[in-house]
């Protein structure tokens, strides 16, 4: 159908009831039933069927969403087993002799983000299990590791070309390089955009800056609190942490690293590097990071069995029950996935992206361009819940529309649409970023949005005053600089400002 005001509607109505009601599985039932009854010309009967429809195919694709569900449901029932084992209670204590303090143990969980930046949904859920008994020990809140999962996971993925992001960044900008013979390759271009990509780069620097500083807005202050105050009154206090040794922190060590290493030797495998012959980046671009994600956590499946079992941390009929009881546990996290991936499928029929996008004509000021762009890249994104289409939509409007007037901003431009469509992607209740971080983090998706978006908004607005900086003199990276400097400004003042955390010391 064609764009209307219209199409914008069950994407707010989904957001607006998630962050009224915090009942996200109802929220998302009402914007697919909401989109499907608009396509079917407000014919209720039109309208439910259209909706089961649309439901059912994304349960059934087999090339994307059956693979992404198996795998969550998979990640579920591993999970389980480490805590029946006891694995993860003993990597728990040994983490606790190593890492001394909640700053440490949020930088342990910033760095393990940053390391694991093959694909955003695999840095999700990895670095939940890696960081969440370290966390938890320390007394972090699940709503503070939810955010370091997710300020680690895209933004990280979109920056480094080796990843399913740069692969698909890839396929995009060759389309402009060729028509405005840009003169790069898409490797090259894709180095061009990285620093024009503001908000990405600040989303990596706030979290650095906010550990360091020891700084959080009110509403992650109040959860941090709870969670210091809780971790302080369990009697079960960190009296044995020095007993345990590395060899016990192992039982949780050893299936995460097995399915790190498996699930990116099964993406270049898939990708053609062992047999094909592609190159590094060429398997990159190529490989299946579905299959290979459940490729690799059926190994640590394997391998968990292998170290539980015959040493009798687990008997086999205990194995595979608490295996099942682990799936079954993440059954409302798939079912907020499908929805989420079916009110995607509505709103890309419904064009309200295009919509979006036509909002850009008209007559403005060239240097503002870069900002208009980054905005309309934030609403998008979030409206829709996906960075990828926001980028699929947005990138050849961007090079269309500098590149009639100067095409060596054409790549800058790119950048500053990516960056909106990471904010979007970043913080939107409906992005699958966002749902598999709570996941990741075993914490409630509302709690989740409602304490990220502060930090969130600040690094989209500093990037805002980055843009208007490119557009008023070109310089790319004195946008990024003054941006980051705006940043760290902010943040001062929030330090002098608002309360810290008060940590037990008794």
């Amino acid at each position: 159908m064609e764009a209307t005001w219209w199409s914008i509607v069950p994407p707010l109505l989904a957001i607006t009831c998630a962050i009224i009601t915090r009942e996200v599985l109802l929220s998302l039932l009402l914007g697919v039933l909401s989109g499907a009854l608009i396509l079917a010309n407000f014919s209720i009967a039109g309208g439910l069927s259209d909706s089961f429809q649309t439901i059912f195919v994304q349960v059934a694709d087999p090339e994307w969403t059956v693979p992404i569900l198996i795998f969550v449901f998979m990640l579920g029932g591993i999970t389980a087993l480490f805590g029946k084992s006891g694995a993860t209670e003993q990597f728990g204590k040994w983490a606790m002799s190593k890492v001394k303090t909640r700053v440490g143990a949020q930088f342990v969980t910033m760095l393990t983000g940053y390391a694991i930046f093959i694909d955003d949904y695999f840095n999700s859920l990895a670095v939940g299990q890696i960081a969440r008994p370290i966390t938890d020990e320390h007394g972090v809140s699940r709503s503070k590791l939810a955010y370091l999962i997710d300020s680690t996971g895209a933004p990280i993925c979109v920056l480094i070309p080796l990843s399913s992001w740069g692969a698909y960044v890839f396929s995009l900008l060759a389309e402009p390089i060729k028509t405005y013979g840009l003169g790069h390759s898409p490797v090259s271009a894709f180095f061009s955009v990285v620093p024009a990509n503001y908000y990405a780069i600040s989303s990596l620097f706030i979290v650095f800056l906010v550990i360091w500083m020891r700084v959080d807005f009110p509403l992650m202050r109040k959860h941090e609190q709870q969670a210091v105050d809780r971790r302080h009154g369990d009697k079960k206090l960190m009296t044995e942490h020095v007993q345990i040794s590395f060899s016990q922190a192992l039982d949780l060590l050893i299936p995460i690293f097995v399915l790190i290493v498996a699930t990116i030797g099964f993406f270049l495998h898939t990708g053609g590097y062992f047999k094909g012959g592609n190159s590094l980046m060429e398997a990159s671009g190529e490989g299946n990071i579905t299959l290979a994600l459940v490729y690799g956590v059926v190994v640590a499946v394997i391998v968990s069995a292998l170290l539980y079992v015959p040493r009798k941390k687990l008997k086999a009929k205990e194995f595979i029950s608490t295996f099942t009881k682990g799936m079954e546990n993440m059954l409302g996290g798939a079912l907020i996935l499908v929805l989420a991936w079916s009110i995607g499928d509505i709103v890309g029929r419904l064009e309200t992206g295009h919509f979006l996008a036509s909002l850009v004509d008209g007559n403005v000021a060239f240097w503002v361009i870069p900002s208009i762009l980054f905005v309309l890249g934030c609403l998008m994104s979030f409206a829709t819940g996906t960075s990828w289409g926001t980028f699929a939509i947005m990138i050849p409007i961007a090079a269309t529309i500098v590149g009639s007037t100067n095409p060596e901003w054409i790549l800058p431009a790119i950048g500053a649409v990516m960056a909106g469509a990471v904010f979007g992607d970043h913080c939107s209740p409906i992005s699958d970023s966002t749902i598999l971080s709570a996941i990741g983090a075993e914490c409630e998706l509302m709690d989740h949005v409602s304490t990220q978006i502060p930090y969130a908004l600040t690094a989209a607005l500093t990037s805002l005053i980055g843009y208007i900086v490119f557009g008023l003199t070109s310089l790319v990276w004195l946008g990024l600089a003054v941006n980051l400097l705006a940043l760290i400004g902010i943040l001062l003042l929030m330090k002098q400002r608002m309360l810290p955390v008060i940590e037990a010391t008794d």
